[in-house]
């Protein structure tokens, strides 16, 4: 059973990933290039963090506000695209990890 709860997480946070990178692709302004990098969903599912990165870096404040002011259209867009029964709570994060170990890989070169 915990299994299958488990399947069930990793499949609807590769589904809130695909349709975010689909949403930002159609939604956003082209000043900057909007990543999502990874969804973390709670142990119960009810809410997500959908992490992303942007390039030039100087516009992720920019990108966060454009997506929290978005948020409500991206969970209908979530409701009507996909088969999930309950839409989680999404929650939009900068990827302050992935910008790190991007620097660790600019300057191990």
């Amino acid at each position: 059973m915990k299994i299958m709860r488990e399947v069930k997480r990793n499949r609807t946070a590769e589904i809130l990933h695909r349709l975010a990178a689909e949403f930002i692709r159609d939604n956003s302004t082209k000043t900057s290039l909007i990543t999502v990098t990874r969804v973390e969903l709670s142990p119960t599912g009810k809410e997500s963090k959908i992490f992303f990165t942007t390039l030039p870096e100087s516009q992720e404040d920019t990108a966060l506000k454009f997506l929290e002011r978005k948020t409500q259209e991206f969970k209908r867009y979530v409701r009507d695209e996909s088969r999930l029964g309950i839409v989680p709570k999404v929650d939009f994060k900068i990827d302050y990890g992935e910008r790190n170990r991007q620097r660790l890989d600019e300057l191990s070169k």
